[in-house]
């Protein structure tokens, strides 16, 4: 046997090693630790996950982020810091849900030759099918494993078309399953083409006055920043921008730090609360189906 037949053979012995290894798991067996606070799947065991279905945690969420530019102050992957925030706040709402992975790459314009936000560095595109592709794996795995309602939010616009074909073709084509998927447009309808809670709960007024203010060069607003801020304001660079006398966004001074954080936390409450509302609507329409 030759050295490199020898090292194939070892590998391939490793790998059929770990998959007997991993198969050879009694699915039943009790869980021998306490398990963790954590609602997030990725940071949970097998087992935790597996008990926590078997106690009625059958909701999952999904958000759809993704990596793009955002000006010279905020960091590439804006939406899924969002969702960082907002996610697992949902969750908590409800009561009886846990969060997928972020699924960070999304659509965000044409590969070669570049278009939207493909034009500037650090941004990563997918293309669409792609795109609906990984979500319709995602989400089939998480409904064999027993979540019955599959809960798709997109913290970017462009995302919802996907979510909605995604949506609807697993639906149909699990018609005589229990398990649903709802694309839940409430999560960025309802709060980012709403400025009432900035002006009237918060008294935050932007300029221009309008709803979509991101739409300027900086692709930001005050509600992006100081929800961004709340996980790690190095996200949005405001140590430098404070030194550089660059701290606000839309004619809205965001020191000091704290009280943006502070505005953020808030932020992430509302959109927890509303997001959980209209996922409550949507799971109760379900059985009213069925």
């Amino acid at each position: 046997m030759t050295r490199h037949t020898l090292a194939l053979a070892l590998a391939l012995a490793l790998v059929v090693g770990t998959s007997d290894s991993a198969a050879a798991q009694d699915l039943d067996a009790p869980r021998p630790i306490a398990g963790s606070n954590t609602l997030l799947i990725e940071e949970m065991t097998w087992m935790e996950v597996r008990d926590a279905l078997a106690d009625g945690t059958t909701t999952v969420i999904v958000g759809t982020g993704g990596i793009e530019q955002n000006g010279p102050y905020v960091a590439a992957g804006k939406h899924n810091f969002v969702l960082e925030a907002t996610t697992e706040a949902i969750a908590r709402e409800l009561g009886n849900a846990l969060v997928a992975p972020i699924v960070k790459f999304v659509p965000e314009g044409r590969i070669d030759p570049p278009s939207g936000h493909m034009r500037y560095h650090a941004t990563i595109s997918v293309r669409q099918e792609t795109f609906e592709a990984l979500l319709t794996d995602v989400v089939s795995s998480l409904a064999v494993h027993g979540f019955t309602d599959i809960v798709l939010i997109g913290d970017s616009g462009g995302n919802g078309r996907g979510m909605q074909a995604v949506a609807d073709r697993l639906n149909a084509e699990w018609s005589d399953r229990t398990a649903r998927v709802h694309h839940i447009e409430e999560y960025y309808e309802e709060d980012i083409w709403s400025c009432d809670f900035l002006k009237e709960e918060l008294n935050i007024h932007q300029q221009p006055d309008e709803c979509a203010a991101t739409r300027n060069e900086y692709h930001d607003d005050v509600h992006y920043s100081s929800i961004v801020a709340t996980t790690d304001p190095e996200r949005i660079r405001a140590r430098q921008r404070i030194e550089a006398g660059l701290f606000s966004i839309n004619g809205v001074d965001l020191n000091p730090l704290e009280e943006t954080v502070e505005v953020g936390r808030r932020l992430v409450a509302y959109r927890a609360e509303l997001t959980a509302r209209a996922i409550r609507t949507a799971i109760a329409q379900r059985e009213e189906d069925r």
